[in-house]
């Protein structure tokens, strides 16, 4: 049986670097909440074990694609390499958030696909062993995978439940898209911001400490955030592209968007707490 299955993207509302560990790996404090907008995966469990893409991202070969990558983990862990009475999937992608963006779409993406499969194969895993699993993929998909805003702490593998203001956000998609380790190599990037708790860094004017080499290194991005902030508080999420300006109401957030220039291209959405994809699970239990 065929199920559609939701996979939002995600804004981080604040996001600190406070150190860099021996590994390359980046030590942050941020705060992440969900949109109630994304991609869309249709998938339809298959037999003999295949995982088959049936459209291809242009640029991103199969064996690289997150997607497939999370299928054939979740059947490796569930069933034997050689076991051919294993199942497979045949999965279509509706995509519409932007590679590179900052927006987490391919970690979305793979959080979806291990949960939806996760219950459409049968396999009975508790969520924790999920996001053990997506954490092999990347250090956001297990936030996907529970689902629930957070105060991700540590390389983003340390979750705590949070609890922000479900505002509504313009997000504008500047066409181009920031690769993570250009950012994080960056030599100008602040790496000793202050360890704080989240009651501590939820009374601050949120930052993000991205957002000086992103602006400086990209014009796209400036020219778009220069224009946010003259409507409402703005900045970037994540280390991509995109920017977003919040709002109290959707009828504001909307009338910014009216008034944007032809040369910039935005959505508004809703933040919400817990992952369109949870509301989607329950509903097909």
């Amino acid at each position: 049986m065929q199920y559609s299955w939701p996979a939002p993207a995600k804004l981080n509302l604040f996001l600190y670097i406070t150190g860099c560990r021996a590994d390359g790996y980046h030590m942050l404090q941020t705060l992440v909440q969900f949109l109630d907008y994304g991609d869309t995966l249709s998938i339809t469990p298959t037999v003999g074990g295949r995982i088959r893409l049936l459209n291809q991202l242009e640029g991103v070969a199969e064996e690289d694609n997150l997607i497939v990558r999370a299928a054939q983990l979740l059947q490796r862990y569930c069933w034997a390499v050689d076991d051919s009475s294993s199942p497979g999937a045949d999965i279509f992608l509706d995509k519409v958030l932007p590679m590179g963006g900052g927006l987490g779409g391919g970690s979305s993406d793979a959080a979806t696909v291990l949960v939806a499969l996760n219950f459409q194969w049968g396999c009975a895993l508790t969520t924790p062993t999920l996001a053990r699993l997506g954490m092999t993929l990347s250090s956001d998909v297990p936030v996907f995978v529970h689902g629930q805003a957070a105060f991700a702490e540590g390389v983003g593998d340390q979750l705590t439940p949070a609890f922000p203001a479900e505002k509504w956000y313009l997000v504008c998609v500047p066409p181009i898209s920031i690769a993570t380790p250009r950012i994080f190599g960056d030599p100008e990037l602040r790496r000793d911001a202050e360890k704080r708790s989240l009651a501590e860094l939820i009374a601050l004017p949120f930052q993000n400490d991205c957002e000086p080499i992103v602006r400086k290194s990209f014009s796209l991005v400036e020219r778009h955030l220069a224009w946010l902030l003259k409507y409402a508080p703005s900045r970037l999420t994540g280390t991509g592209s995109c920017v977003f300006a919040e709002f109290d109401t959707e009828s504001a957030a909307r009338q910014v968007l009216s008034l944007a220039p032809e040369w910039m291209c935005g959505f508004v959405a809703r933040g919400v707490n817990i992952s369109p994809l949870h509301h989607a699970l329950l509903m097909a239990k």
